[in-house]
């Protein structure tokens, strides 16, 4: 999503105040510009644009410009522009891998705002070695030796990562390839299967799908780019999962492992990031296996090796974005998208009984309700390293009936990429690499080589055994390996070394306590999970500890996401928390609680005790509670889910029916511990079942602005399904940047998300704006495409511009003086002009210690010294904006110069007029010329 305000472009355009880039020829996105030298810093207003940034274009074709101190490999964490803690949109990156352009009239942003670069909550913006000289003596101070070795975990009595008992045969089809909607470019229909061997009947079915990577490479290198250029080849991401495959088919599945690069080449521009556009490829695998099913004859070879697929037992499995992906499939599956925005237009043949989603993206935040999911978090994650995959478990709380398992699997020392071999270093056939990058630092958790980081074998195997228990829990309902998955503290002994932690809401859970802002909390304090206060955060969003149950959404700050802190500092004093609602857990056999502990402490101990709307009161026990091992890099500051005996509350006679508070007592000295929250809890898998809900899906409408009067139009909104539900409906202001937030009830054919947009008509010229809305499940509602706004496009030509000298022969001391006109007054501050810094034709050109220091530092962050003429400070043509405020018919483009005792003869300037045509080209116009004489 690239976001558009008028307010916001002005607001950037200040950023380059008279400033701009050491080079002017960049290509228009899609083609490769010449590799950039340093950018240097430029103008805000009494501050600086960060190293590496800087402003390119003219008028509406201005870009907000960063490039990397290096290639940003492709990943499936979205890179995004931030101001602070606003987010200005998704910039398109070059092929270059190291630029990415924001289009200067869709951002938002103040002048005082932090500029930065985030990818999945991590930083990208910084020198690799200031990052690592900053963070070096904080490592060493918060991690020094290794961290403790874990508890002993009881082993689990059904191992599910054993080998099974067939033998297994594999082969690929490749089919025609599809067109998706908002793709110029056909996908690709490719596979490899493998199934197994002599097996009887059908056979329940596992479908891969990999996340977003590299899609093209030769002998040198890999490239992003769909279809492959001459000399490259595909890069087969979908085989980077055989061994799942192959233990999958050994126990009897046969399973799919299907090839999204072309959807990988062309997602960058894709508002939901590609979510629909895999839901729709995952979907017409699905079909075309219903198909083959049904007619075998009808099959590829490879197929017809394998025993028949029974699409009434799928399990899907998907990898970082591929798990966004498999998501939305499986939502698709049973509440239709929007016809114009689906690529699968037939029959739903097919029954989705689970998902493993695998360190995966959740821009959207919504996931599909009523279907169980294991998500797996590596724990050393370097791509997308805010673990926001945690959502798909806390996202589905009380959405829905709750009925379905939602189990988080936190894998330490697991990395990104490893899961899939092709994209393992000495295991894939393209250019790979470890997406943790330990720069020069060696992190006590995570380096390679340490005791807690797992070599990419140990990984692989690790993963296997997980997705394993989720096909033999969701698909062939053995309920004997739920406790792998349910935070029941047990482990796999094929997992090997991997320590692995899980905790789970859903199942055969009721909610107790499920903290909101309506909870009342006594020795604590009720915390939101987003929020840019301090004072009201549960963590504050850029310290050094990070959870992924905090990760952030579209909105600084979020209304409905609660969790209740504590901190202190001698045992003994209670925390109480009262929902305002009495609440049941009658045939539960115990209370589960998901408490979050600091990295790395150990021995937390919380006395627990409920009290009853009568006023009784029962003390059921003692939880202890570690930290996972973790460093100020990694995401660790995750629940673990601790559990105690509801005996003593029926021996002591509570009303279990209704239970009025919760209490947690300290037993430790001191701590911290934040509550997510606290539910029934009994063993069983239940069914899951599938409510009847309905669908909400946001569009987006663009309209000209018009020439006079006042139109009003809507956020284009399709709600679709049965019954009735509620969502939270976010609008960002396009003006201020605030948000607001309300609760609605959604019904098919109801208007309730109903958000106005009224767009003033004139005949001058302005930015495209834009006003933009979010929505968020919160009961009984299935959301698809969550995000949508009216983009106002202006629709006036750019005010001519001339330029007439005001003083070009002045004496040192003096400031050279040029007035930039336009023919008409705008609506925004514009910078349709620029001047580049030519060579003196002859002479002696002036220097840099000719003009006013503070002038120079300001606009070019250039020193004085060592003396240099002015258009050789930068690698680049040095480049001199204008800016004509708003309403304004002129501005003038001044260059202080100073007063020295060297004897001169005239000094120079020569500053050609640059503007740039809508491809973002310069089109070189008239050459100024100013003088300087000496003092008489």
């Amino acid at each position: 999503m690239i976001r558009v305000t008028r307010k916001g472009a002005a607001a950037v355009a200040v950023l380059a105040l008279a400033a701009g880039a050491p080079e002017l020829a960049y290509a228009s996105p899609g083609q490769t510009p010449a590799p950039p030298g340093p950018a240097p810093a430029a103008q805000q207003l009494g501050g600086k644009l960060p190293e590496g940034w800087r402003i390119t274009g003219a008028g509406a074709e201005r870009q907000l410009v960063w490039t990397a101190p290096q290639r940003v490999p492709m990943g499936d964490a979205r890179v995004e522009f931030h101001a602070g803690d606003r987010v200005l949109g998704a910039p398109a990156p070059d092929k270059d891998q190291r630029t990415f352009r924001l289009p200067l009239g869709s951002a938002d942003v103040g002048p005082d705002d932090e500029l930065k670069v985030l990818a999945g909550g991590r930083r990208l913006d910084q020198a690799r070695k200031d990052a690592a000289a900053e963070r070096a003596p904080r490592d060493r101070r918060d991690t020094g030796p290794a961290p403790q070795a874990a508890s002993p975990v009881p082993a689990n009595p059904v191992d599910p990562g054993t080998k099974g008992r067939y033998r297994t045969v594999s082969g690929d089809y490749t089919l025609p390839s599809v067109k998706l909607p908002d793709f110029p470019r056909k996908v690709e229909m490719t596979a490899t299967v493998v199934g197994p061997k002599d097996a009887p009947g059908k056979r329940p079915v596992a479908l891969f799908l990999h996340g977003r990577h590299s899609t093209c490479y030769n002998a040198q290198d890999e490239t992003g780019e769909w279809p492959c250029a001459n000399g490259f080849k595909p890069i087969p991401s979908h085989k980077g999962y055989l061994h799942d495959q192959k233990l999958l088919a050994s126990q009897g599945y046969v399973t799919v492992s299907i090839s999204a690069n072309g959807i990988n080449g062309q997602d960058h521009s894709a508002e939901d990031a590609g979510a629909q556009a895999r839901s729709s490829l995952v979907r017409q695998h699905l079909a075309r296996l219903a198909g083959w099913s049904a007619n075998p004859a009808s099959a590829p070879a490879a197929i017809r090796k394998l025993p028949r697929a029974d699409l009434g037992k799928v399990l899907l499995v998907g990898h970082s974005r591929g798990g966004e992906g498999v998501n939305r499939a499986a939502l698709d599956s049973r509440y239709p998208a929007p016809a114009d925005r689906d690529g699968y237009k037939g029959p739903v043949r097919w029954k989705i009984r689970g998902t493993v989603l695998i360190g995966p993206t959740i821009f959207g935040q919504n996931p599909a309700p009523d279907v169980p999911s294991v998500t797996l978090l590596p724990g050393c994650d370097g791509d997308v390293s805010d673990l926001q995959g945690q959502i798909y478990a806390d996202g589905t709380r009380a959405v829905s009936r709750g009925k379905a398992l939602q189990s988080s699997v936190y894998m330490v020392g697991a990395n990104h990429n490893f899961f899939n071999t092709e994209w393992t270093p000495g295991q894939a056939v393209a250019p790979a690499w470890d997406d943790w990058d330990s720069d020069d630092t060696r992190d006590a958790v995570c380096a390679p080589g340490t005791r807690t980081r797992l070599t990419a074998k140990q990984q692989q195997t690790a993963g296997s055994t997980y997705i394993a228990a989720a096909a033999r829990l969701f698909v062939a309902g053995d309920d004997k390996v739920r406790p792998l998955l349910d935070g029941s503290n047990r482990r796999a002994p094929s997992a090997g070394p991997a320590q692995v932690r899980t905790h789970a809401v859903g199942g055969n859970r009721v909610s107790a306590v499920l903290p909101s802002g309506s909870t009342k909390v006594t020795g604590g304090r009720l915390c939101a999970q987003v929020d840019p206060d301090p004072a009201k955060a549960c963590l504050p969003r850029e310290g050094r500890v990070r959870s992924p149950h905090f990760a952030f959404w579209e909105t600084a700050r979020e209304p409905g996401r609660h969790a209740v802190a504590m901190s202190w500092n001698r045992a003994g004093t209670p925390l109480k928390v009262t929902p305002a609602k009495r609440f049941s857990v009658k045939g539960s056999e115990s209370l589960a609680l998901r408490v979050i502990v600091p990295p790395n402490s150990t021995g937390t101990k919380l006395d627990v005790r409920l009290t009853d709307a009568a006023g009784r009161k029962a003390d059921l026990g003692q939880v202890r509670i570690d930290g996972l091992p973790g460093t100020d890099r990694t995401t660790s500051a995750w629940a673990r889910e601790v559990r105690v005996p509801l005996k003593a509350a029926v021996r002591a006679g509570l009303d279990l029916r209704k239970v009025a508070s919760l209490e947690l007592t300290p037993r430790t000295g001191s701590g911290k511990a934040w509550l997510m929250d606290a539910w029934g809890w009994r063993p069983g898998t239940p069914d899951a079942g599938a409510a009847k809900m309905p669908r909400v899906d946001l569009g987006r409408l663009t309209v000209k602005e018009g020439d006079s009067g006042s139109r009003t139009f809507r956020v284009p909104v399709k709600i679709s399904g049965h019954g009735s539900g509620q969502v939270r409906v976010f609008v960002q202001d396009d003006e201020t940047g605030a948000t607001t937030a309300r609760t609605v009830t959604v019904k098919p054919g109801s208007q309730a998300v109903d958000v106005p947009i009224t767009v003033q008509g004139n005949t001058r010229f302005a930015y495209d704006s834009a006003q933009s809305a979010f929505v968020k499940a919160v009961r009984g509602v299935a959301v698809g495409s969550h995000s949508g706004g009216v983009i106002i496009l202006n629709d006036d030509p750019m005010p001519k511009i001339t330029v007439t000298p005001v003083a070009d022969k002045v004496t040192e001391g003096q400031a050279l003086s040029w007035r930039v006109k336009l023919s008409e007054a705008a609506d925004v501050d514009l910078y349709g002009l620029g001047f580049k810094i030519l060579p003196a034709a002859g002479g002696t050109e002036l220097s840099t210690l000719d003009v006013d220091p503070t002038w120079l530092d300001g606009h070019f962050g250039t020193p004085p010294a060592p003396e240099m003429p002015l258009s050789r400070m930068w690698d680049g043509e040095p480049y001199l904006s204008s800016m004509v405020p708003a309403g304004a018919l002129n501005a003038d483009v001044t260059v202080p110069t100073v007063t020295d005792s060297v004897t001169e003869t005239e000094e120079t300037l020569r500053l050609q007029e640059i503007v740039h045509d809508a491809e973002w080209n310069p089109i070189e116009g008239e050459i100024h010329t100013g003088t300087v004489r000496d003092t008489p």
